[in-house]
């Protein structure tokens, strides 16, 4: 996709971008809008004590004797990686923020320990700044050993130079359906386009059996959401519901009265309301018609609605009381009773950085990463990495996330759904708090007709291919 065609559904892009990223949200403090610069080596990070695990995961930093010039990047005392988010975009300054912080944090840690087997880990931090992620990526080309928990709103037009210059790449979340199948590319917790982790609808019906038969979806007229939408619906028939279907397709732009839809909805019978959008003015103008409408309908979305915008609009007048989330991460509130959860707050924080889901996810994709580097011992190539990567089939970034099966690029079969509340956000699904439901049933195959791209028999995607791609030889 050229870059002007993709720059008319920015947009859509921004408004989806972390439901379509393994359903996280933003949710979290900021403590600093201040830019990042570029992480530096040993040192940098001296009040970090050294570690020995994070949350269930032993740690796969630490000393050693690796040696060798052995892939770009890579030298006897060095392993240049990079990684970086969007937080240049002039219309939303400080765009997923919370990634770049993350890894910033967790190089300095895991250097503070003495790197990988004594190789100390320098990062470049990139700002895509939403349009300029081609532009950065050619950069990482020329002088990185891989992407490590990186996320582009735009990677579909990145993905080509990537996979042109075997940049191999374990990214906090994915956006395109080329980069989300792409090749030599592993997530901590993947989020392809042939499979889906339905949990939210199978615990909502769970917990609200009556409304099986009164759900529908709110349509959009962007074509990001119009696919993300078709996905869900199949998902939510898997789960057992049948779409009351009323016809109700909201302008992304917004509308100039949102009472007719409401009135809409109200005419068809609903009880239950799915969106694919995020928490901005428009929803909640929405929700506010709704309401005018004497409807209060159970409202299911991803994990975006798990934020601070959502929260502190329904701390003023509690219409979102009826806000229902589904989520495979541990809710951050949960910090006290979840270590890996506690450590990412605490690494954090100690450098002002800004916390939230995304961030816990780029978190995972580091640690993922380090550990197959670690195995690799002092021959670390790409290849060695790529195939370390591609055995690792159980995977919970050390408790942070619902088992995932990054080898496979297959996504959880677990999740919990929480309830906003007021001001304050709560599990209501399964009851325990810090604990996951989990059934094979959750993990839903998509339909073709929904994934955007054309995936090999090897599930990855075909677009941009070439002889020399690396493939794991295990």
């Amino acid at each position: 996709m050229k870059l002007s065609a993709a720059s008319k559904s920015m947009a859509g892009l921004f408004a989806i971008v972390v439901a379509t990223s393994a359903c996280a949200s933003d949710r979290g403090a900021d403590s600093s809008a201040g830019a990042l610069a570029p992480a530096a080596a040993a040192g940098t990070g001296a009040s970090l004590s050294v570690e020995e695990s994070f949350g269930t995961l032993s740690s796969p930093c630490g000393p050693g004797e690796a040696a060798g010039s052995t892939d770009q990047g890579v030298s006897d005392s060095e392993i240049r990686i990079g990684y970086g988010d969007d937080r240049g975009y002039s219309k939303s300054p400080g765009l997923n923020k919370e990634i770049g912080d993350a890894v910033s944090a967790m190089i300095d840690w895991c250097n503070a320990q003495g790197g990988i087997n004594g190789r100390t880990i320098v990062g470049t931090h990139y700002d895509a700044a939403m349009t300029q992620a081609n532009a950065v990526m050619q950069n990482a080309c020329a002088s990185e050993f891989m992407m490590v928990g990186h996320g582009f709103a735009m990677d579909q037009t990145s993905e080509q130079t990537r996979v042109a210059c075997n940049l191999a790449a374990v990214p906090a979340f994915t956006v395109s359906p080329d980069a989300a199948n792409g090749p030599m590319t592993y997530q901590g917790v993947p989020f392809p386009v042939d499979y889906a982790n339905g949990s939210q609808w199978f615990q909502i019906a769970e917990m609200y059996p009556d409304l099986l038969g009164e759900f529908d979806v709110i349509d959009s007229t962007m074509p990001t959401i119009i696919s993300a939408s078709t996905k869900i619906r199949s998902v939510a028939e898997a789960a057992g519901f049948t779409l009351k279907n009323c016809g109700v397709t909201l302008n992304y732009e917004g509308e100039s009265s949102y009472a007719p839809f409401a009135e809409k909805f109200k005419q068809c019978g609903v009880k239950g309301l799915w969106t694919s959008r995020s928490p901005v003015p428009a929803e909640f103008n929405f929700v506010k018609a709704l309401d005018q409408a004497g409807i209060d309908p159970i409202l299911l979305g991803e994990a975006t609605w798990y934020g601070n915008a959502a929260q502190a609009w329904n701390g003023e007048n509690g219409l979102l009381d009826n806000l229902h989330a589904g989520m495979t991460f541990q809710m951050i509130e949960n910090a006290d009773a979840v270590p890996a959860v506690k450590k990412y707050v605490e690494l954090v924080t100690e450098q002002d950085g800004k916390t939230a889901l995304l961030g816990m996810q780029a978190t995972s994709s580091f640690l993922l990463w380090a550990t197959a580097a670690d195995a690799c011992g002092s021959d670390l190539s790409r290849q060695c990495v790529i195939d370390e990567l591609s055995r690792i089939h159980e995977w919970d970034g050390g408790g942070l996330h619902a088992v995932t099966d990054p080898g496979n690029n297959m996504p959880a079969t677990c999740g919990l759904v929480v309830k906003l509340e007021g001001a304050e956000y709560t599990q209501a699904f399964p009851a325990e708090a810090g604990t996951f439901e989990c059934d094979d049933r959750y993990r839903v195959a998509t339909d073709p007709s929904t994934w955007g791209t054309e995936l090999g028999p090897d599930r990855i995607a075909t677009k941009y291919l070439n002889p020399n791609v690396i493939r794991p030889t295990v």
